[in-house]
């Protein structure tokens, strides 16, 4: 990873995800080879390696009989934190996370987005040099994922590196500037997200919608390679758009339809996922 960017992770469910994240934190040792932490062995000086890092797993690690301000000062004192220090960061990061009023409340009468701000304000308490996201926002209210990648972002322009592993291709795409493909244990691409979309330049369509159901049997042209019903919507998939939307253009004027909208795309990052783990 190079410092100061934020490196996505990307892989299906049992892809090795979670397996990596417990070799870089120190938490399974590695059969062969080693891991480095900012430069330093994990295994040979641990505690420098994991005093660089925040580490945010997928189920939140928080106590539920503390507070959540008793839980952000508790990982904070582990940190080596001056009590004043602490104190002014934890509100201001509780602050942050939306926390505001509740600081003061037993986290277990949280709900799980809540416990996940909690986890993460643990975890960036200490403004770390490299910060570890297992799948941050997985089953989290729509406020809640907002606040997780809003901090994420926000750490990233304090200066810390960000490790994020996700199975929400749109994610990684949004957030990352450099992403690792892993299927079945092995990386098998990596590169920017923009780049590893365009590997797959023939998987462009036409997506359109009528004012009227449509037959898929009208919808055959030469250059589509193949059809799919996406809602209200058809996708005409193709490696070349103009005679298609030329094609759709004639086909509703002979047949009286009204398009009510019509668009071009090029792939997805989720496409060229899918190809990739396909492939490998």
């Amino acid at each position: 990873m190079e410092e100061g960017g934020i490196f996505g992770f990307l892989g299906p469910n049992g892809a090795g995800k979670t397996t990596t994240i417990r070799l870089l934190t120190g938490i399974l040792t590695p059969d062969t080879g080693s891991v480095r932490i900012g430069g330093v062995d994990i295994h040979q000086d641990p505690l420098a390696a994991k005093l660089m890092m925040g580490v945010i797993p997928e189920n939140s690690t928080v106590y539920g009989d503390m507070t959540a301000l008793q839980n952000v000062l508790w990982t904070a004192k582990f940190y080596g934190m001056d009590r004043a220090a602490r104190e002014r960061r934890a509100q201001e990061i509780l602050d942050r996370m939306g926390l505001a009023g509740r600081e003061g409340d037993m986290v277990r009468t949280f709900s799980k987005g809540m416990r996940q701000r909690v986890s993460i304000a643990c975890a960036i308490v200490h403004s770390p040099r490299i910060l570890v996201l297992d799948e941050p926002t997985v089953g989290l209210d729509v406020q809640s994922r907002r606040l997780v990648i809003d901090t994420i972002r926000h750490m990233n322009e304090q200066g810390s590196t960000i490790f994020l592993t996700t199975h929400y291709i749109e994610e990684a795409n949004t957030l990352c500037d450099r992403v690792s493909v892993i299927n079945r244990g092995r990386i098998i691409a990596t590169d920017s997200p923009e780049r590893l979309r365009k590997t797959f330049d023939t998987a462009r369509y036409v997506e359109v919608s009528f004012d009227r159901p449509v037959e898929e049997g009208l919808l055959a042209h030469g250059a589509v390679s193949r059809v799919e019903r996406c809602g209200d919507k058809w996708r005409l998939y193709t490696d070349n758009p103009d005679p298609v939307v030329k094609y759709l253009g004639a086909l509703a004027e002979r047949e009286r339809l009204a398009i009510l909208s019509i668009a071009t795309s090029s792939p997805t990052l989720e496409e060229a996922f899918v190809r990739l783990t396909e492939a490998a």
